[in-house]
């Protein structure tokens, strides 16, 4: 028998709090303030913005996980 997966999890860290508060912030954000948060991240230095398969996206994030523990005071 398979095993149904819980949809009410949220990840470490989150609560139902935390999900309301990134939902607010994002349909209250102007055009201007969206588009000042993209090109911020643009800019950051060591990052790199990339398309990406779909079918590889959970390996990706298990690699940047993995890489996040392994390199903590980023």
């Amino acid at each position: 028998m398979m095993k149904k997966k819980n949809l009410n999890q949220f990840p470490p860290g989150w609560d139902e709090d935390r999900v309301h508060d990134v939902l607010d912030y994002y349909e209250h954000q102007s055009d201007e303030e969206a588009a000042a948060e993209h090109e911020a991240a643009l800019a950051r230095p060591g990052e790199t913005l990339m398309t990406v398969p779909t079918d590889i996206v959970p390996a990706v994030r298990e690699l940047i996980a993995r890489y996040e523990e392994e390199h903590p005071a980023r």
